[in-house]
């Protein structure tokens, strides 16, 4: 019998076993009957020889329209889940600019300085620019939904603890640790939509879940206006709701949110196993390849702070969104002194003209979608740079609408001027937000991550540094001439989208890690030409 056997063949045997993927639990035991069979046989066949077979390990994988694969889930249930993670980025991007419209009362009642109520402000979005570079190695330990859950809870005691505080000190670290929590569980958002989407699918969730953040950033001081305009409620309720509508969202997420990481997914698919058949060789990949939480830690650290300061074209996309953002809060942090000063509104009033960050928003969605329309139009010639067209409009839409708002916000307009001037910011800074998110995402293709967490850091250190320096330089240049200032800057970087439209494949040609992703897009330029030469022109 022996002479049946040659020893390629033990290989190739070995090798479909140790390469099989199972995706079942319903037949595993009757698999490891017929494997332990199969072995016994080719063991008394060749003997002692054959006896490494018993190491061989089962890797567990999906199969086509596995129901387990967070890819193949209905789309109802894609949908719930996209709906819940964008509902935390709804609770985390209210808090994050309704807190200013408490200011006064807080001050007053906690005998604070305007500089330290602006701290409490400014180090929320800080926490969102330093955490996330940690907490992005624990998903890949621990999954998303646990640290979904988590973030999702600490939030609520955090809001607790800063309606509860009797100093502006315990405040700042409420806000710090509230802040923290917050960028976890909205970072993962994003990854969650790419978890169950795919590639092709995922311009409509990911244009809802920046409309909900930039749109969330608005109706946070329009409702906390007026809880700051009731001499009964002020700056500790608006706290206060923060806190139950974390609670109550936190309870939807426990009996809705699912795990929707694959690695971890299988992960536990291959624990199940184990304990199911008691054969400790079924394992997922991941389990293999996986480095430790400390080597996870220090490339989720450490790349994105690369990848900003060598690729052209990440550092000079998150200068402009450093930018925009610190000019977005800077104009958070004085809409209500602007228009209460100006035009008399009382905290309420002043907390509506929020109401454009939300206009823009839904208008900017409009936009995105003629825009997508365009992509797919030129996708194949001009590669990610056919997804800049609104971006270019945003970048000139800028200075223009600083420019408007500075001359018009005072008494000689009417408060409708400056209210249209906002509203055109914030059109542009949804584009920007949500272009910046898949520019790069095409532009760096499986290092992507990376650059989008060095863009994240940019984003919200500017959010976090402006408003800073911002007071003291409206005191000393007045309203008006601060917001020149903003728009001569935006003036000077107004060229970046331009260059990056046009001289976008140039720069990625260059960049180390770019052109590793271009050769697909080459080839699909070339179709497309071969396409265009091959069409029939009309004469005259």
């Amino acid at each position: 019998m022996s002479a049946l056997f040659t020893p390629d063949d033990i290989h190739a045997s070995r090798a479909s076993f140790s390469d099989r993927s199972l995706t079942t639990t319903t037949h595993a035991s009757n698999f490891r009957k017929s494997l332990s069979d199969a072995e016994k046989f080719v063991s008394s066949a060749l003997g002692p020889s054959s006896a490494s077979l018993q190491t061989d390990t089962f890797y567990v994988d999906f199969t086509d329209n596995d129901p387990r694969n967070p890819v193949t889930y209905s789309l109802i249930k894609k949908w719930c889940i996209t709906l819940v993670v964008c509902g935390f980025t709804g609770v985390t991007a209210t808090a994050s600019s309704s807190f200013a419209m408490g200011n006064t009362s807080m001050m007053n009642d906690l005998h604070c300085s305007q500089l330290q109520a602006t701290i409490a402000l400014c180090v929320y979005p800080l926490g969102f620019a330093i955490v996330p570079l940690f907490s992005s190695a624990l998903s890949e330990e621990v999954g998303r939904r646990p640290i979904h859950l988590l973030s999702a809870f600490a939030s609520v005691l955090c809001y607790a603890l800063a309606a509860m505080s009797n100093t502006i000190h315990l405040v700042i670290v409420a806000r710090v640790l509230g802040g923290a929590f917050a960028s976890t569980g909205s970072t993962l958002a994003a990854g969650t939509i790419a978890d169950v989407w795919e590639p092709t699918e995922r311009g409509i969730p990911m244009s809802l879940f920046a409309l909900v953040n930039m749109a969330c950033t608005g109706l946070g001081p329009m409702v906390s206006g007026w809880v700051e305009h009731d001499p009964r409620l002020r700056w500790r309720w608006i706290q206060w709701l923060h806190a139950i509508f974390s609670l109550v969202y936190f309870f939807v997420a426990v009996f809705t949110l699912v795990e929707t990481r694959q690695s971890i997914v299988l992960r536990h698919v291959a624990q199940k196993m184990r304990q199911e058949t008691g054969d400790s060789r079924y394992c997922a990949r991941a389990e293999e390849t996986k480095p430790t939480l400390r080597e996870l830690v220090w490339i989720s650290c450490t790349r994105p702070i690369h990848v900003l300061l060598t690729e052209p074209i990440a550092m000079s996309i998150s200068l402009w969104v450093f930018f925009t953002w610190g000019v977005l809060f800077c104009l958070v942090s004085s809409i209500s002194p602007i228009f209460e000063t100006f035009y008399g509104f009382n905290a309420g009033q002043s907390g509506m003209v929020y109401t454009t960050m939300v206009v823009g928003a839904f208008i900017g969605l409009g936009a995105n979608v003629y825009q997508d329309e365009l992509y797919k139009r030129n996708a194949a010639r001009r590669g990610p740079e056919a997804r800049l067209h609104f971006t270019c409009l945003a970048a000139v839409l800028f200075p223009l609408a600083m420019f408007m708002f500075a001359y018009t916000a005072s008494q000689q307009f009417h408060w409708i001027w400056p209210v249209i001037a906002l509203t055109i910011f914030m059109f542009g800074a949804f584009i920007a937000y949500l272009v910046v998110f898949v520019y790069i995402a095409d532009c760096y293709g499986p290092y992507a991550s990376s650059a989008l967490a060095g863009q994240g850091l940019c984003r919200n250190m500017g959010s976090f540094a402006f408003p800073l320096f911002a007071n003291d330089m409206f005191i000393h240049l007045t309203y008006k001439w601060s917001n020149v200032l903003f728009a001569g800057v935006a003036l000077v970087i107004l060229p970046i989208p331009f260059v990056l439209f046009f001289y976008g494949a140039s720069l990625r040609k260059r960049s180390t890690l770019c052109s590793k992703v271009m050769p697909s897009e080459q080839d699909d330029t070339e179709k497309a030409d071969a396409s265009h030469a091959n069409t029939p022109r009309s004469s005259g």
